[in-house]
């Protein structure tokens, strides 16, 4: 009997390609959202505190500076208790990534039609997607961009 190349893959639950994920990159998409967020302000003017984070993502001041600390442990951030958080060049480097990976996927939506929650479904589908797809994701967004008359046949296409 032949095997098809699916044959060979391995499978895993939702949760274990989470865990096989947090393996690789070492943050879970809260710290992820931490991050990005951290890099969004930083970006704009060069520090952020814990409370405007918090305020920011709508959690508890406690609950942010928990997240704050282990990023600053993984070397993504320089905090001290109660200063500013500012980015390391690693910070730095992830915070643009996460930043682009959200542009990209927000485009996407907005590409195929998407209208309503596009914010919310940003943020549930970006943290589960690898660098490979993001790429193929902003491939297509520019594809879409340089051949409008493309694109205006895709919603043609998705009306029928």
């Amino acid at each position: 009997m032949k095997t098809k190349p699916e044959d060979n893959m391995e499978f895993h639950t939702y949760r274990g390609y989470e865990l096989l994920r947090q393996e690789k990159f070492h943050l879970s998409p809260s710290m992820e959202d931490y991050l990005e967020m951290i890099y969004r302000t930083c970006k704009k003017q060069g520090y952020i505190r814990v409370t405007n984070l918090a305020q920011l993502l709508n959690v508890q001041a406690s609950s942010a500076t928990k997240t704050v600390q282990k990023l600053t442990e993984m070397g993504l951030l320089a905090y001290e208790k109660y200063g500013i958080i500012q980015l390391t060049e690693e910070g730095k480097k992830i915070g643009d990534f996460l930043l682009k990976r959200h542009q990209i996927v927000e485009t996407f939506l907005k590409n195929i039609g998407v209208k309503d929650n596009i914010l919310r479904q940003t943020e549930m589908i970006e943290h589960h997607l690898t660098a490979g797809t993001v790429k193929n994701i902003d491939i297509l967004n520019k594809f879409f961009e340089k051949y409008p008359e493309i694109h205006k046949l895709f919603f043609e296409f998705q009306k029928h």
